[in-house]
């Protein structure tokens, strides 16, 4: 494909790389929701939650399991897990004076889709 630029009084073709991107995922205001998402996990803390809880075989965790581990005061690990509950990251779910967290697939699956290969998507 070339492109005819006007300079003045002369006529100069420009050869461009590759053809315009014609097709996107996300629309605009999908794009500004995963975005936001992707803030919440932009801080370490909040990635690791997420990672802790995903290992566990029953795919929860409570606060009192995610303390040790992160190396952080539990207020601060409990102001995390809101966070990200928030978001529409996790689910909660009390049991006497704790409570459980759990991901939320869909929302996990959304950010994964945002950065799927093409090939990836149609598996």
């Amino acid at each position: 494909m070339s492109v005819n630029i006007r300079n003045m009084n002369s006529s100069t073709s420009i050869s461009t790389c590759c053809p315009p991107l014609l097709q996107a995922v996300l629309q605009p205001d999908e794009a500004a929701q995963m975005a936001a998402l992707f803030r919440v996990l932009g801080e370490p803390a909040r990635l690791q939650l997420l990672n802790f809880i995903a290992a566990q075989s029953e795919g929860e965790a409570c606060v009192c399991q995610l303390v040790e581990p992160l190396g952080l005061s539990q207020p601060t690990v409990s102001h995390h897990l809101k966070v990200l509950y928030e978001a529409g990251l996790l689910e909660k779910e009390r049991r006497g004076t704790w409570i459980y967290y759990k991901l939320v697939p869909e929302r996990i699956e959304a950010l994964r889709n945002a950065l799927a290969f093409p090939l990836q998507k149609r598996l």
